[in-house]
């Protein structure tokens, strides 16, 4: 508290003025029900008089401590406390009640044997805390308030626990006294918010900062809104705990939010029912299943046959945020971009169109509809949750925000670099066509009848998917790949696969003359093989154009083959030196891709985001007469 004066006096009696029973306290006996409406019987009494400095002095002298200074300054004002909490202490004692705890349930043993080999400060203060304790409260539900001179701060205040006997957790911790009543005031305005007859000064000017608050949001100025709607929450106003949830899921976008009873206005269906699906795809209310969730949002007024809608097309990603309106034909436009790959150019459609957001209604204050898009949802990150945040948007004014830069890089050398905590690909192969729509992929590259899926999540569909060529009608030597699909910056279609793990072997057949119908195509394929010493890994790279292949070339240490008229900065002479490690060979041979042919992949799609795929011929040919082919397959049981 650094010294700070508090007005024990004003702030009492503005508690005591404001006091009104709880909801079940209606029907106690008369003597204990009481209001403080204007022209009422006088409220109940929550405080006792001021005890004297003497009995203050004498209270010391009688434990040997003199006390921290908050609680000092609250017994001169009020000698004990009806603090009132629906679980817990009831009631805090004066100078003649309070005395020292010493442990009488042997909590101390139990706590030190929890303390491990490298304990914290803090575990190492709470454990000491039950045998030093001062004992505050004489009413309560097996709850005990404990003031610890042994954790005490600069200012000589110490903390304060609350230890629920009956909770089985641990004690929650206060840093002093006055924090400690500061927070079951707060507690007590939150416990009757609901109450339409509880209207008060400090209500209405909670209920102030609220709307100062939803303004300064909507003006970009966020971090000046927050602690206003925290204190507000905390206060239980209305509208407080909503704006908030907004506010932290854009901060931290993919950690799914309840959205409360919010998502039953029918004004904000579009931005928040499909939230509330993800929170229930995440694990927030699974327990019961659908029909459980359902019975959920019926209780806040979403129909049964609404919110079926929305969950199906949330668990099946055919989903689509379509908001109405200027901000809705830029958010089309954005999905139109990102679903091929370009997230960058997608956020810059976006970010154009932030400020012609509309609010549907008070209560929401941010596009957080966006986040529920499966296409879009991936690209809203901390950061640019924050750049919508600091948007000016609504019809409100203000300063632009700083622009977050593009995620991502130039050409394909991030291949090399571990990606979003995890390793770079175990090896990749990618197709790139020249002059082709996307679309056009699969009648080049796919299998039989294969076609584009919807916009997938390439984590979960390669992670958690079956292997093309593990399926019952694939042939052992086939490699069939699904592969992921889009279009680089500089237009040139690609299908990419840096999931399969399978080796380039002597039955490969280059895709790129079947691919390259439409202009030039390009095959790459970097397999860092086996890991053994002297073994090396494979690079090859094929370019093809109008059905015939031009020049190709397959790399492992220093054995290079080759065909066709090679371009000098392709050249394998060139690129791959026999001092080289494979690292330095694929970066080498990455950097003349990019140069040379001005070839790239999507970093952000590719490894965060949603993008269509399909599976593909096969990538070897079947064995010739003579020639002899081996495969094992590994099934892992569970003993």
């Amino acid at each position: 508290m650094s010294g700070e004066a508090f007005d024990w006096h004003e702030f009492l009696g503005r508690w005591q003025r404001e006091w009104v029973p709880r909801d079940h306290q209606e029907g106690e006996a008369p003597e204990k029900t009481y209001t403080s409406a204007p022209g009422g019987p006088n409220p109940r009494p929550l405080g006792s008089p001021g005890a004297p400095e003497a009995a203050i002095a004498a209270s010391e002298e009688r434990l040997g401590r003199r006390l921290p200074p908050s609680y000092r300054e609250f017994l001169a004002v009020s000698d004990g406390w009806q603090v009132d909490e629906t679980a817990g202490v009831y009631r805090l004692g004066g100078v003649a009640d309070i005395d020292w705890f010493h442990d009488p349930h042997g909590l101390t043993p139990l706590y030190q044997g929890d303390l491990g080999d490298n304990p914290s400060a803090e575990e190492v203060l709470l454990a000491g805390m039950w045998q030093r304790a001062l004992r505050l409260e004489t009413d309560s539900d097996m709850s005990y308030a404990l003031l610890d001179p042994g954790d005490r701060d600069p200012d000589g205040e110490w903390a304060l626990y609350v230890y629920k006997g009956w909770s089985g957790e641990l004690p929650d911790r206060y840093p002093s006294f006055r924090a400690y009543m500061e927070a079951r005031y707060r507690a007590f305005h939150a416990d009757r918010a609901h109450r339409p007859d509880f209207v008060n000064a400090t209500t209405r000017a909670q209920d102030a900062r609220v709307a100062q608050a939803r303004l300064l949001v909507l003006r970009g100025r966020y971090e000046e809104a927050r602690p206003l709607l925290e204190e507000a929450r905390a206060f239980g106003r209305p509208g407080s705990a909503a704006l908030l949830n907004q506010l932290r899921q854009l901060m931290a976008p993919h950690s799914p939010r309840d959205q409360g009873f919010l998502v039953g206005d029918p004004r904000y269906l579009t931005e928040l029912l499909p939230l509330q699906v993800l929170t229930l795809a995440h694990g927030g209310g699974r327990r019961g299943g659908d029909d459980h969730w359902l019975g959920m949002m019926a209780a806040r007024g979403v129909a049964r046959e609404t919110a079926r809608a929305a969950l199906d097309a949330v668990r099946d990603s055919t989903h689509r945020y379509a908001p109405a309106g200027t901000w809705g034909r830029a958010v089309a436009e954005a999905r139109e971009t990102a679903r091929w790959g370009d997230c960058d150019a997608a956020w810059r459609v976006l970010r154009a169109a932030l400020a012609l957001w509309e609010a549907p209604g008070p209560d929401v204050i941010a596009p957080v509809g966006l986040l529920a898009d499966p296409v879009l949802g991936p690209l809203i990150t901390p950061e640019r949750g924050r750049e919508i945040l600091a948007t000016p948007r609504s019809g409100q004014r203000g300063p632009a925000p700083e622009q977050v830069p593009d995620l991502d890089p130039p050409g394909l050398a991030w291949l090399t670099e571990p990606i979003a905590g995890r390793r770079p690909f175990d090896g990749y192969r990618c197709v790139w066509t020249e002059a082709t729509d996307p679309t056009r992929l699969p009648d080049l590259l796919g299998e039989e009848d294969a076609r584009l899926s919807g916009p997938t999540d390439l984590r979960r569909a390669f992670w958690r998917g079956t292997d093309p060529h593990r399926r019952e009608d694939a042939e052992p030597w086939a490699d069939r790949a699904t592969v992921a699909v889009g279009r680089t910056a500089r237009g040139w279609a690609f299908a990419f696969d840096g999931w399969s793990h399978r080796h380039l072997n002597k039955l490969f057949r280059s895709p790129a003359a079947a691919a390259s119908a439409d202009g030039r195509a390009v095959v790459v394929w970097c397999d860092p093989g086996p890991s053994a010493p002297g073994r090396h890994g494979v690079f090859h790279l094929s370019v093809a154009e109008r059905g015939e292949e031009l020049y190709a070339f397959s790399a492992r240490g220093t054995d290079i083959q080759r065909s066709g008229s090679i371009p000098p900065p392709l050249d394998p002479a060139r690129l791959f030196r026999p001092q080289d490690t494979d690292p330095d060979r694929e970066l080498r041979l990455l950097h003349a891709l990019h140069g040379e042919l001005g070839l790239s992949l999507p970093r952000f799609a590719l490894t965060q985001g949603s993008l269509h795929t399909f599976t593909t011929r096969s990538w070897t040919r079947p064995p010739r007469d003579g020639e002899s082919f081996a495969w094992m397959s590994f099934v892992r049981h569970r003993l």
